[in-house]
This record gives C-alpha cells, sequence and structure tokens, in this order.
C-alpha cells in the first residue's frame, strides 16, 4: 500500500511557513518600526512570550530574561518582548523609549514587540491566544508564556523569576 504525504506550505517573503501551531499564526508588529511579522517566525523554537514593563517593580527580570536567551538562544529557543500599559500605565508611551530603555539599561536583544494590551478584550490576538489556550490570563508584568514546538503553552506568574528552577527545567525539558 503507498503511503501519500501532504505538506501545507506558505511562502511568503523568504519564509516558508509550514503547519505552524495556531497559537503563533498572529502577525504582530515589532517595536517602534512599522514592520509586522508573523510569529510562525518561531514555530521551531521554544518560546518564552513576556509581558513586560519599564518601569515596574519586575523591571529587573530583564536582566535574567536577556542571560536566558543568551544561554539557550543558540538551542532553538527564543524570547519574546511584549510592553504594555495594562498595570498601573508602567511602561512608556512612546514606544521609541521603550526600545531605548531595554537597549540601554538591560542589552536586550530578544525581538520586541509593539506596545499592546495583554489582558481582557482589547489584548493583542497573540495574547488573546495565550489567555485561552493556556486558561490563565496576565495578573500582572512579566506574566510569562512558554510554549513549546508543538504549541502546548504553560503559564507562569510574574513571581516566577526567568532563572529559576522552575522555569529552567521546564525551557530545558522542552528544547
Amino acid at each position: 500500500m503507498k503511503k501519500f504525504f501532504i505538506l501545507t506550505l506558505l511562502i511568503v517573503g523568504n519564509y516558508i511557513y509550514s503547519d505552524c501551531p495556531e497559537v503563533l499564526d498572529h502577525n504582530i508588529r515589532i517595536l517602534d518600526s512599522s514592520e509586522s511579522i508573523n510569529l510562525c517566525k518561531y514555530e521551531d523554537k521554544v518560546i518564552l512570550a513576556v509581558n513586560v514593563a519599564s518601569r515596574c517593580g519586575f523591571t529587573y527580570q530583564y536582566k535574567s530574561l536577556q542571560a536566558l536567551y543568551d544561554k539557550y538562544g543558540k538551542e532553538d529557543f527564543v524570547i519574546l518582548g511584549f510592553p504594555s500599559r495594562d498595570f498601573m500605565f508602567q511602561e512608556y508611551s512612546e514606544e521609541s523609549k521603550v526600545k531605548e530603555f531595554c537597549s540601554t539599561e538591560y542589552g536586550v536583544t530578544f525581538p520586541m514587540f509593539a506596545t499592546s494590551s495583554v489582558k481582557g478584550k482589547k489584548a493583542n490576538s497573540f495574547f488573546q491566544a495565550l489567555t485561552k489556550k493556556s486558561g490563565v490570563r496576565p495578573g500582572w508584568n512579566f506574566h510569562k508564556y512558554l510554549i513549546s514546538r508543538e504549541g502546548t503553552v504553560s503559564s507562569f506568574d510574574k513571581s516566577i523569576e526567568p532563572d529559576s528552577d522552575t522555569l529552567v527545567k521546564e525551557i530545558t525539558k522542552l528544547l
């Protein structure tokens, strides 16, 4: 008996999209840019999506987020940052200030996206999907969603540090 396989591919620009997990299939604008990308670009990676804020008591987590990205980035791991003003307006209103702050204060090199809402009906489409898939919406800044290559989503509260054993074990398990 012959077996036939159907492979679905969509070519956009220089990138080929295949069976991207639904949770990633969202066009999101890059921070301080008019350019948008589809998050399917990261479909073959383990992803840590974090809603961030520059003037929050948890902003120091940028340091360990960057260290995590530096350590595992070569192993198909990526951190995606999503600035938000949802919690006490603790993010700059101008994206250029967010970009400058992240770069100069913490040396952030992981991808950062446009300032947007991450909770409720006004949440960007990606965070709506993360909330639906995990059953947990961000309760504050620096909430983390860990996404496997297959599109499963785990949720981690702001109090779970990026370099905590809990989170690092989960990341390395998926890698």
